[in-house]
């Protein structure tokens, strides 16, 4: 059995090891060149995320779609 001692030590060790790995966490000064050029956005193509947007929601009868109400075939 532990004693409260020992059992502060794991819980100290543990705790400072997982504060360490939140300590790398962030972008680098020298690495925001990279991620801000446009192909590295979440969408490279705006229309192309808007059309697909639009199919995949009026296709979702259920969920009413994004932001708007409906749903169905997607005829209109």
């Amino acid at each position: 059995m532990l004693n409260a001692r020992t059992a502060l030590m794991i819980f100290l060790v543990a705790s400072l090891g997982t504060l360490q790995g939140c300590s790398t966490l962030g972008v680098k000064p020298w690495q925001r060149d990279l991620l801000a050029r446009k192909d590295m956005a979440l969408d490279a193509n705006p229309l192309d995320a808007a059309i697909d947007d639009h199919l995949y929601f009026s296709k979702e009868a259920a969920s009413g779609g994004k932001g708007f109400g409906g749903g169905g075939c997607g005829c209109n």
